[in-house]
Parts: C-alpha cells; sequence; structure tokens
C-alpha cells in the first residue's frame, strides 16, 4: 500500500480518500435497487438476501485475506462476495441439496486472489457443527473468525425444509428466539475478539399482530455478549417473496385488518468486545 494510505484496524477502507468511496454506504437507511445478479448470482431461492448486503458488510468491517463465516449460508451469495472481494469464506447449510447447489454457484465465480471458500452442511444451534467450523478454519491456519454473517429464516415466514433443525420448523416464536439465541453464542465463540457480525432479519405479522422479530433477535444477540453498532433500515424492492407483497389482495387486507406492508427488513451490525472485555448484561 503507499506511505500516506490510512486505514482502521478493521478495514482495507484508504482514510486518506474517504470521499471517493461512493459505493459504500454510510447512512442508516440503505436503498439498494433490485438485486445485483452478475455472475452466479441469481435470485432463485427462497429467502435468498441480495448480494449488495454483504459487499457493503465486508467492505466496510473486513480485509483482504481475513475469514468470513456464514452460519446461514444457503445458496451461497456471501461467498461468493467473499471470493470476488478476497475474503476466505466458509458457510453452513442446513440442507445438503440446497448445499451442493450453492457450492456450484460458488465454484463458478472468479476467484482472483485464491482464497479459500467451503460449505459445511450442518445446523448452526448445535456443539457439533461448531465443533466442524473450528476444525474448517485451523486448516486455513486461523483460530477464529474476522467475520460472522447470519441471515436465519424469518421464523415460520417460509418453511424452507422438513428437517429437523431447520429455524423455519420451530413450532413457536420462543422457541425460535432460543434457537436464535445458540447462534448468537456460537457465533460469538467463533469470531475473533473486536470482529464484527452482521444479522440480517426482518419482522412479520401473525393473526394481525405484528412480531417484532428484529428486534427480539436483535435482543437474543446483546444477551451473547455483542455491542450493538447499527440498525440499518434496508428497502425491499423487487425481492419480496414471503417477506412484503405489494399486489392490490395485500393492500386491501392491509386496509381491513388495520396494519402496513412490509417494504423493510433490518441489518443489524455488532461487535464482539476486544480481548479481555464482554459486553456487560442487562
Amino acid at each position: 500500500m503507499p506511505d500516506n494510505h490510512k486505514s482502521t484496524d478493521f478495514s482495507d477502507i484508504d482514510l486518506s480518500r474517504w470521499k471517493d468511496y461512493d459505493d459504500v454506504i454510510l447512512d442508516s437507511l440503505w436503498l439498494l435497487g433490485p438485486r445485483d445478479k452478475t455472475g452466479p448470482h441469481v435470485g432463485d431461492y427462497w429467502g435468498n438476501f441480495i448480494p449488495q448486503i454483504p459487499y457493503q458488510v465486508l467492505t466496510r468491517f473486513t480485509k483482504r485475506g481475513e475469514v468470513v463465516v456464514d452460519l446461514f449460508s444457503g445458496m451461497g451469495t456471501t461467498l461468493i462476495e467473499c471470493k470476488r472481494l478476497g475474503r476466505a469464506g466458509l458457510g453452513v447449510e442446513i440442507d445438503h441439496g440446497v448445499a451442493e447447489r450453492s457450492l456450484e454457484r460458488i465454484n463458478s465465480a472468479e476467484n482472483p486472489y485464491d482464497v479459500p471458500v467451503a460449505v459445511l452442511v450442518g445446523d448452526s444451534t448445535t456443539a457439533l457443527t461448531v465443533k466442524r467450523v473450528r476444525a474448517t478454519l485451523r486448516e486455513w491456519n486461523v483460530n477464529a473468525a474476522d467475520c460472522v454473517i447470519l441471515h436465519p429464516p424469518y421464523h415460520d415466514i417460509i418453511r424452507f425444509s422438513e428437517l429437523d433443525g431447520d429455524l423455519s420448523r420451530v413450532p413457536t416464536e420462543a422457541a425460535f428466539l432460543d434457537k436464535i439465541g445458540l447462534v448468537a453464542r456460537h457465533a460469538y465463540d467463533l469470531l475473533k475478539p473486536a470482529g464484527f457480525m452482521a444479522l440480517v432479519i426482518g419482522d412479520k405479522y401473525v393473526d394481525s399482530r405484528l412480531v417484532p422479530l428484529g428486534f427480539m433477535c436483535m435482543q437474543r444477540c446483546t444477551d451473547a455478549g455483542f455491542v450493538l453498532k447499527a440498525i440499518n433500515i434496508k428497502e425491499i424492492l423487487n425481492n419480496e417473496r414471503g417477506k412484503g407483497k405489494n399486489g392490490n389482495l395485500w393492500k386491501y387486507r392491509a386496509l381491513v385488518g388495520g396494519f402496513y406492508l412490509f417494504k423493510h427488513e433490518y441489518v443489524m451490525i455488532f461487535r464482539k468486545p476486544a480481548a479481555g472485555r464482554r459486553a456487560p448484561k442487562a
């Protein structure tokens, strides 16, 4: 890097040229537009989040050559962005078939920085899966992840599979939140001190009752020890499958039921305290 390069300890962004980073969002309202469909990115999977989200998170909170763990990797959106940006990426996906399909897409992405990328089939709520993640990290000669991304099911909005352990099959909100709490604690333990975690989550309606699922999950993350850094509101645009519908039928139902149609979800940013420090519990 040039001698005058100035950066933080968690990003490659050159602070001496901070005005040049027009593509990096610094506001809490994320108007990302239609999903990026370049390369192997395809929006054909229910619940698949848009590539611009991991792009923003990785650009802001990781450096080239660092390691990113996605504990709900789905069709591999995060890992494709890892390859593009020169970050090693390790995903966990509970469905073997989805994991195989995601690997086909991930492997087809260009890898200009020759970084390792892998997908493990497993349940991110279990200690066994955490053990396997640690083993893979050791194979990559690292002790902890530099960044963790969580994009879990929004409880039962979309039924992803019939597999035991699938969070979209958990019968109650309380049980779902307990599972999220387990994943948050695993993420905390896998992450290096002062590392960042992103939680992508939305809310839901049940019987005309708003369930603030995002804030409930946020609480589980802070209970696990994370420090909340930001709550970003991401506009849902052309990505409403199961998250918020804008057809006339739903507009009518909103008028009848006295509720509003979802046009947003959250990208919450957390940080693990530095070594020797743990976030105070409420």
